[in-house]
């Protein structure tokens, strides 16, 4: 509604101080008067919904609410799918890290003997110290346990994947996997691993982005 007597007075007054300050324009003054206090509104008259229309609005409702479960459900699945083929993925690197450990320890064993072998030219080597220095070195190296871990972890977050309400624990789980892949990658002293390592941790990036999304 609109306070005729108050845009009335407000519109008087406008002219008036157009006529002041020698403005000729004065055709787009309603705007203007409209957007004033209180000139716009007043009671407005409301009518109560019946039988008939809470009805339609209670089946309105519920059909929505169907669609909404059905979209969080959709996408749920495409979620754990996206989840699933990811974690495998890391599985299936993991299992690569395995195969090239096999030979990691010859290697680096190997590649000492020769560097001491040129370095101490004229001198004889004690090969039982050798031996020992050579096994305490790779006793720091060893990623058996990273390796067994890391499995276990990969495991337990596609089976509490089945369980409710777990977004904030694959988090933490997913935090877990990255901790172990960083170990791998700081104590493997070897290239093959490391690009494993490096794929394996986009992975887990892809992973962690995709936890955002489940609540």
């Amino acid at each position: 509604s609109i306070n005729n007597s108050l845009a009335k007075q407000h519109h008087s007054e406008l002219l008036k101080l157009a006529k002041e300050l020698k403005v000729k324009d004065t055709d787009n003054l309603l705007p203007l008067v409209l957007k004033m206090p209180e000139v716009l509104g007043g009671k407005k008259q409301t009518k109560s919904l019946g039988e008939k229309e809470w009805k339609q609005t209670k089946v309105l409702i519920n059909k929505s609410l169907q669609a909404f479960q059905k979209f969080r459900t959709d996408e749920g699945r495409s979620l754990a799918k996206d989840l699933q083929v990811r974690i495998k993925t890391i599985d299936k690197l993991l299992n690569k890290v395995a195969s090239a450990d096999t030979t990691r320890i010859n290697r680096i064993k190997k590649r000492i003997k020769n560097n001491i072998s040129e370095v101490v030219t004229d001198r004889k080597i004690d090969q039982n110290r050798l031996e020992q220095e050579l096994i305490y070195y790779i006793e720091k190296i060893d990623i058996t346990e990273e390796k067994v871990r890391l499995k276990t972890h990969l495991d337990y977050f596609i089976s509490t994947m089945k369980e409710d309400s777990t977004g904030r624990k694959l988090g933490f789980i997913g935090q877990e996997i990255g901790r172990e892949i960083n170990t791998i990658g700081s104590k493997a002293n070897d290239v093959k691993i490391q690009k494993l390592v490096v794929q394996m941790k986009d992975e887990l990036e892809k992973v962690k982005e995709q936890l955002l999304n489940v609540l």
